[in-house]
């Protein structure tokens, strides 16, 4: 039978729960333990596919096309374990196949209420959830999305509880991440915020076993003896998560302050000691690198750095299997349109990310030109790809004015479309309305793509057949092909689709030290222990270039939008 590890948060949101809960099943999975992870979110959406990255942070996707919370990225690459749809739902989706069992009459005309009929279905999602590949995992740390006291959460917290009773005690262990703030004023650590926050949480029916707490500095062992008194848990299990300069520290941090031992004899298993020289090994890496790079991410998301979590992460990983300090200049795309592209002149390379909708994409597209006239390596991803080949079109291939549909309706060369768009044998497009939820509309998750032998794509995975995960909906325009390749552009990876054909997955530029654009999302795969090949090759080809350059002034370039 799984046991069950349930990780709340008190006092303030963002405090870390999901990094908390990650850090903890490593730890666990370094003794052997087969552990998996599931976020539970309180919000009434569905899923976050249609939410804005400013309120929600980064759409995570899993092998199985789930759109899910960014936490779930955390747990793959903490875990090594791949999470699926299972392990991520939310308030929409319980309350959504609640009232589909009430319309199909399942509930044989009764009242149907928040208590049982919600809670249960929430126990049941999280019974289903702790598996691992069919079979059953020994650990599932579960983390309560939401802040102890706020309504939101009070049907999770609720469920959880009762599945406390009807476990056994020794079957969960209830972990609580507070906030211990310091005071400048007063020169001292106040107490108070965690013990209200526990208060609350047991006024629920919630004894915590262990309480987290955050901290900017150490905590006084007074301060921490006083947590256990009037939060009614052993001192020890009172256990700092102190701010640090890297995530990937945590495990070992915690580790050290005995946390795993404590859930451990709280669920009464006893797997061997925890190995985590792994981690040391990477720590070690993002401690002492050897060689600094400078990578401007070009987007419209910048003052939210948690929308590029993933790819973030991903160029960290590339970095510790480079022994490189990856410096990531976050450059507002809408900035380059007001400004010019001054901002990318002392940049080792360029990458352009995913995103939707029109507002910064010309931004975007003028720093791809500034790339690829002056030689400097540059990654395209999903939407950064699609516009690598608008700038093409526009400047090699002479296709002015050239587009996406997405962004023009009207553009005389759709080159970037969907697919249902594709009508005419000459490229353009039959104009059609088509209402359509904007949720599940997409290519979605882990699909397969043929290499071709002999390109940049085939030198970096090593492989003439990758799957990577996607979450996109506009292709490159089959139609336009010809054009574009005739001026030097070269497709180094296709996509089979029932419904057009081969889809274009990787582009390149043969002529240039190093052009790549692919339509999927390789950072959701990147992990710390191994890096992603893609990632790690863009950071060689940046240092590749920051070497030859050595100090080379680049050459002017006239203001890019302007002029486009």
């Amino acid at each position: 039978m799984t046991k069950f590890v349930f990780v709340t948060g008190g006092v303030v949101s963002s405090l870390g729960k999901g990094i908390a809960a990650a850090s903890l099943a490593a730890i666990l999975a370094s003794r052997g333990v087969r552990v998996t992870n599931l976020k539970l979110d309180p919000y009434i959406n569905v899923d976050p596919g249609t939410m804005s990255p400013f309120q929600h942070g980064e759409v995570f996707v899993t092998d199985d096309g789930a759109e899910t919370d960014l936490d779930l990225g955390h747990y793959e690459r903490f875990t090594d374990v791949k999470m699926g749809k299972r392990n991520n739902f939310t308030t929409g989706q319980i309350y959504e196949s609640v009232i589909r069992k009430e319309r199909r009459g399942d509930y044989l005309g009764g009242t149907v209420q928040v208590i049982p009929h919600i809670t249960d279905e929430i126990k049941a999602w999280i019974q289903n959830g702790a598996e691992i590949n069919g079979t059953d995992a020994e650990v599932c740390v579960v983390e309560v999305g939401g802040t102890v006291g706020d309504i939101e959460s009070l049907p999770f917290l609720e469920a959880i509880r009762q599945m406390g009773i009807t476990l056994g005690r020794d079957n969960v262990c209830y972990i609580h991440l507070t906030l211990v703030p310091y005071i400048p004023t007063a020169g001292e650590m106040k107490t108070k915020p965690t013990q209200h926050s526990v208060k609350e949480l047991r006024e629920i029916g919630i004894q915590p076993d262990v309480v987290l707490c955050r901290a900017d500095r150490p905590i006084p062992d007074g301060d921490r003896r006083k947590i256990a008194l009037f939060t009614n848990v052993p001192a020890e299990a009172v256990i700092p998560a102190l701010d640090t300069d890297s995530i990937y520290k945590i495990p070992a941090a915690l580790s050290a302050e005995g946390l795993d031992v404590i859930v451990c004899k709280k669920l009464g298993i006893a797997p061997p000691q925890a190995d985590l020289a792994n981690w040391r090994r990477l720590t070690d890496a993002l401690e002492h690198p050897e060689q600094t790079v400078n990578i401007a991410m070009v987007g419209k998301y910048v003052d939210l750095t948690e929308s590029y979590k993933s790819l973030s992460e991903a160029l960290i990983h590339a970095g510790i299997h480079t022994r490189s300090k990856v410096c990531i200049h976050y450059v507002d795309s809408e900035a380059i349109e007001r400004g010019g592209i001054e901002g990318l002149r002392d940049m080792d390379s360029v990458l352009v990310p995913g995103g939707f909708g029109k507002r910064g994409v010309e931004g975007k597209i003028a720093a791809i030109r500034y790339a690829r006239e002056n030689g400097i390596p540059y990654l395209g991803i999903c939407l950064g790809m699609q516009l690598a080949v608008i700038e093409f079109a526009r400047h090699m291939a002479g296709l002015a004015n050239a587009n996406s549909t997405e962004f023009d309706a009207d553009t005389p060369h759709p080159v970037v479309a969907l697919i249902t768009e594709w009508q005419n044998h000459d490229g353009t497009i039959e104009r059609r309305s088509v209402a359509s939820d904007l949720g599940g509309t997409m290519r979605l998750g882990a699909q397969p793509c043929d290499v071709v032998p002999g390109t940049l794509a085939y030198r970096i995975y090593g492989s003439t057949r990758v799957a990577e995960r996607h979450r996109h909906r506009y292709e490159v325009n089959n139609h336009y092909l010809p054009r574009l390749q005739a001026a030097g552009l070269t497709v180094s990876a296709w996509a089979k689709s029932a419904a057009a054909g081969d889809l274009v997955e990787m582009v390149e530029l043969p002529q240039h030290p190093w052009f790549f654009g692919c339509q999927f999302h390789p950072e959701f795969t990147s992990n710390p222990r191994r890096g992603h090949p893609l990632f790690v090759g863009f950071i060689r080809a940046a240092l590749d270039r920051k070497r030859k350059s050595s100090g080379a002034k680049e050459g002017t370039l006239a203001e890019l939008v302007a002029s486009d």
